[in-house]
């Protein structure tokens, strides 16, 4: 969870309880009963747009993947892999939750209210945000690129067993 004061100690018995069906769980915003408190609109409208982005290109359902309070479990973290993960910034919980999924597991999300931080300054700055836009952008060409190979091999496989008797 943020340090800042932005995520409320209280609401953690929600992921607590929805980590018996999941993987991770995500406290979510963005999800029916999730709220913002006392953010700016363009920080709020630059968040939901990312999430959205993230969303088309990576092909996730995750409502809010740039979310900063999750629960994981210890096989969740090795089986994704945890060493090999090297993003920073905020895309590195667009990265555990794209892990998390590539790798078959299931991924909750429950919704919070978000308070715009009592304490500390934003990191969020244009290095910050073109750093994951580049990044979301370079995995979700590679995921396309993916999907059509698999598409490929699948219609291949079709047409060689055409034709064939038992």
């Amino acid at each position: 969870m943020d340090a800042d004061g932005s995520h409320q100690p209280e609401q953690l018995h929600r992921l607590l309880t929805a980590l018996g069906s999941a993987d991770p769980v995500i406290g979510s915003r963005y999800v029916p009963g999730g709220s913002i408190v006392n953010w700016p609109r363009r920080r709020e409208l630059l968040s939901r747009g990312g999430n959205i982005y993230v969303r088309l290109l990576l092909g996730m359902g995750v409502k809010d993947a740039t979310a900063g309070f999750r629960l994981f479990r210890k096989h969740t973290l090795e089986k994704i892999d945890l060493a090999s993960v090297t993003s920073t910034g905020y895309v590195f919980q667009t990265d555990m939750a794209y892990r998390t999924i590539m790798a078959g597991l299931a991924v909750a999300e429950v919704p919070i209210e978000f308070i715009e931080r009592v304490r500390g300054d934003s990191k969020m700055s244009g290095r910050v945000a073109s750093e994951s836009l580049k990044k979301i952008t370079v995995w979700g060409l590679h995921e396309r690129r993916q999907q059509v190979r698999r598409a490929l091999h699948r219609r291949k496989g079709r047409k060689g067993s055409r034709g064939r008797t038992a």
